[in-house]
């Protein structure tokens, strides 16, 4: 599903494309919508990278067991394990 957001909006909001999907995967992770995972690879990034824009923030990488096995199983999908 494609989301268009004007681009007007995103001036208004002072953000670039790439910043707004970053916004967006940390408050979906911090509302516990996303895991870990789903939420790096929404914001266009690596996991660490990612945790370290969560610390950046005081974001806990609340983690458990099945999220590290649904996080474990999306690894090997991508051929990253």
């Amino acid at each position: 599903m494609a989301v268009v957001i004007p681009d007007e909006t995103l001036h208004a909001a002072h953000l670039s494309a790439a910043e707004l999907k970053q916004e967006l995967a940390v408050l979906l992770f911090q509302q516990d919508r996303l895991t870990l995972m789903q939420a790096a690879d929404l914001a266009g990034m690596r996991p660490i990278p990612f945790q370290h824009l969560l610390a950046s923030r005081e974001i806990s990488p609340h983690y458990d067991v099945p999220e590290f096995e649904e996080d474990r199983e999306t690894l090997q999908k991508l051929g990253m394990l």
